[in-house]
Order: structure tokens, then C-alpha cells, then sequence
């Protein structure tokens, strides 16, 4: 996700906050640029701030939505009158938190979108002996919690969200490292082994095209 933010403080404790709940997060704190980031950028969710240097909230917004992309945004601002409020919702925000916020209604809103984003209504995916707790994280085989490492997570909740699409390594370290991370293709190989060893046994089957990258289905039979 990208949070977009220009007060430090307030920043770093999101991030912070974020990662222990093993969430990738990049930040930026100049609305131009975000607007340029995001440009050639893809994220799964944006946390946008409104009063930022360069251009605001609410322009960045409407120049996300003006070149079609759907990403989920919440905007995090100090606006809490219904004006700024209907402003932020038609130019384009899936939902609006005023400050000073509550961290758990934060996360619980962010998890709120990624699952209307994934098509996941409701917060347990289950598939034959096999389910995931989206809100806690928790992957069960055969009615045993299965231990993943937050990269594993993440990974999991990726493919889960892409079922039948062929993902790249590329696309896959872009998606779990944050910018200052320096993955290597080869550390996403062995998250992709860790996983389907500890996946074995459940119908969630990761299989890897040849010269392309990695697929995950469902075997529900």
C-alpha cells in the first residue's frame, strides 16, 4: 500500500503500525510526488492525506481516477465537515477517516476494502479442508493453524486475490518488498517453496509456468 502523508510523526507510526500487522507500506509525503509515483506505479490500497505540498489530496485523487484506475483509497484528513467529505467521496474516495483516528478502525477499514477489491465479502475464505482469516492473518489445513512468516502472508493473500492469473517474480517482489528492501528473485523462490510445503495437503495448488512465473488454483474436487 501507499500512504501519502506530509506530517512525519503521524507517518512513521502508520508505517510502523502497518508492518506489525505484516503489511508492506510505502510512503510519500508531496502530492506531486505521489501523482508522479503513482503513475507508473500500481498499489493495492492508497491511504491519502488531503493538506499536502504540491498538489492536494483531492487533485491527486481525481488524476488517479481521470486515467481509469480503480485502486481502493481511503483519505486520512483533518477535514471533518460534510463538504469536504462529499468533495473527497466524488472525486473518486472508496471512504473517508477523519483525524485523529483509532489505529484498529483504521486497519479494520483498510481490510474492509481489500476484501470489496478481491471480491471477498466476507472475511473467512474457505475451500474444502482449507481457510484463511483475512483480519487474522491465519491460514487453517484440515483444522490446524498453519505458522506463515508475514512474507509467506503476504504471498498467500496475493495469489489468493489473483486465483488463475499468472504472476512474474518481478510482479511478485514488487508486491512484497517495500522500497527500501532490496529482494532478490531468488528469496522469492524460496517464500514460493516455504509455502507450498507448509500448503500441502489443501486444495490451494501453486504451480509454476515454465519462463513466466507462478499460478494459484483451487482444486475444490
Amino acid at each position: 500500500m501507499l500512504l501519502v502523508e506530509d506530517n512525519q510523526a503521524l507517518a512513521e507510526t502508520v508505517i510502523e503500525r502497518f508492518k506489525k500487522e505484516g503489511h508492506v507500506i510505502d510512503h510519500e509525503s508531496d502530492g506531486d510526488e505521489a501523482n508522479d509515483l503513482l503513475r507508473h506505479k500500481h498499489f493495492d490500497l492508497i491511504l491519502l492525506d488531503i493538506n499536502l505540498p504540491g498538489k492536494n489530496g483531492f487533485e491527486v485523487l481525481r488524476s488517479l481516477r481521470a486515467r481509469k484506475l480503480d485502486t481502493p483509497v481511503l483519505v486520512l484528513s483533518a477535514r471533518s465537515e460534510i463538504d469536504d467529505r462529499v468533495v473527497g467521496l466524488d472525486a473518486g474516495a472508496d471512504d473517508y477517516l477523519t483525524k485523529p483516528f483509532d489505529f484498529r478502525e483504521l486497519i479494520a477499514r483498510c481490510r474492509v476494502l481489500a476484501r470489496r477489491k478481491s471480491g471477498h465479502a466476507r472475511n473467512l475464505y474457505e475451500v474444502g479442508n482449507f481457510s484463511f482469516d483475512w483480519g487474522a492473518k491465519q491460514a487453517n489445513v484440515n483444522g490446524m493453524d498453519i505458522q506463515l512468516r508475514n512474507k509467506e502472508v503476504q504471498l498467500l493473500e496475493m495469489f489468493l486475490t489473483n486465483l488463475g492469473r499468472v504472476l512474474t517474480k518481478e510482479e511478485i517482489a514488487d508486491k512484497i518488498y517495500s522500497f527500501e528492501e532490496a529482494p532478490s528473485l531468488n528469496a522469492v523462490e524460496q517464500i514460493i517453496a516455504r509455502l507450498r510445503r507448509k500448503m500441502d495437503g489443501s486444495p490451494f495448488l501453486l504451480k509454476t509456468v515454465r519462463g513466466l512465473g507462478y499460478i494459484a488454483q483451487m482444486d475444490d474436487v
